[in-house]
């Protein structure tokens, strides 16, 4: 069976996995054997039915909602990188050459991101393709990230054991570079320059110059150029009904999206952000002297400009029960205030008390408990 522009997959020890009409069946992701022409998709499945129902060129995982590592299905092959229909990818782009790349806006690294990831990892080698330079290019008020920059590979790492313990790379591209690209173009750009072998988008994807194409432009156009071209499901949120967050975004359906944790931080509601981002919201701060520590007989207190702060905050007020975390060291239970101009931080004085602070520049980090009324 042909793969990635020519390269053969083994139809070795599939077992019941290839049955007679050529279809792999691998739990919640269903890929169809690619034509003589491409390797594209074929398959779209039920997330309400155990049996799979098959419309051409699309694939989507099942609920999307990924319980835990050990319940993620892989198949047994994987596409290699193609040898002989694409021109040899530039040497400053190869890094990607070969791999799966997910295709999206990645700024919150939800679940949502972190799905497009796992089936991206079933029939590759994972990485995000993210765009550098977007709001500069368009004229978008600046607004700090929700990830900061210097932990972004932390969270794709904490990736790996939904990605088959691989953790997804992130690849950036100049958004100047793909601006005035047609969706035509943009794929030829993967196929040719990067040499990439397949692409993961959500099924509400848009891409090319002023946004012209859409998932099923996507799947046709990586037919062409050989690429495998996998359209999932957006992984929705389950409290959509009861929050209704953002009725005048036509875009918003109630999937989970960076739109939504921006949101829920902006309530401070840190239960919800977890649930929406798989993992405590993390703010991380530098510190650039220590003059501001400042102790009791059984406490350590510090406060911080906002200037200091690498990502968004959540909403002013007072948290209970944080975490903060020093270097390698344990993590401490603090409680977090943050108002208009600062962020302060109390802690107890024997958990804190053996920190170096030496060194005049540090970044902590801070991860939330509950926002107290």
């Amino acid at each position: 069976m042909l793969a990635c522009g020519g390269s053969r997959i083994s139809h070795q020890n599939l077992g019941s996995r290839f049955c007679s009409t050529g279809i792999f069946h691998l739990s919640s992701f269903t890929v169809k054997p690619p034509s003589s022409a491409a390797a594209t998709v074929a398959a779209i499945v039920d997330n309400n039915s155990h049996n799979p129902r098959f419309h051409p060129r699309f694939v989507s995982s099942s609920s999307l909602q990924s319980k835990s590592p050990g319940d993620i299905p892989f198949p047994p092959v994987s596409f290699s990188q193609r040898e002989d229909e694409h021109e040899k990818p530039s040497e400053a782009l190869s890094s990607v050459a070969g791999g799966i790349v997910a295709l999206g806006k990645f700024d919150a690294l939800h679940i949502g991101h972190r799905e497009l990831a796992i089936q991206a990892s079933k029939v590759g080698t994972p990485y995000l393709l993210s765009f550098v330079g977007m709001a500069e290019v368009l004229g978008w008020d600046p607004r700090p990230p929700v990830v900061a920059q210097c932990d972004r590979e932390r969270v794709l790492s904490s990736w790996a054991p939904y990605c088959g313990n691989v953790a997804p790379k992130e690849f950036q591209v100049q958004f100047m570079s793909v601006r005035h690209l047609s969706p035509r173009q943009f794929v030829e750009k993967l196929a040719r320059e990067l040499g990439v072998c397949g692409v993961v988008a959500g099924e509400n994807y848009r891409f090319g110059y002023k946004a012209a194409g859409d998932a099923s432009e996507l799947v046709r156009l990586c037919d062409e150029f050989g690429m495998g071209a996998y359209i999932i499901n957006s992984v929705m949120d389950r409290h959509q009904d009861a929050r209704n967050m953002n009725r005048l975004d036509l875009k918003d359906r109630g999937q989970v999206s960076s739109t939504r944790v921006r949101q829920a931080l902006a309530e401070g509601d840190m239960k919800y952000v977890s649930e929406l981002l798989g993992r405590p919201h993390r703010l991380l701060l530098t510190i650039k002297d220590w003059e501001s520590l400042t102790s009791t007989s059984s406490t350590q207190r510090m406060s911080a400009p906002r200037s200091s702060l690498l990502n968004l905050p959540p909403k002013d007020g007072f948290y209970e029960n944080c975490s903060l975390l020093f270097g390698e060291q344990n993590a401490v239970t603090c409680r977090v205030s943050i108002d208009t101009s600062h962020i302060h931080l109390e802690m107890d004085r024997v958990d804190f008390c053996d920190n170096d602070y030496s060194q005049k520049s540090q970044v902590l980090g801070i991860e939330f408990g509950e926002l107290k009324s």
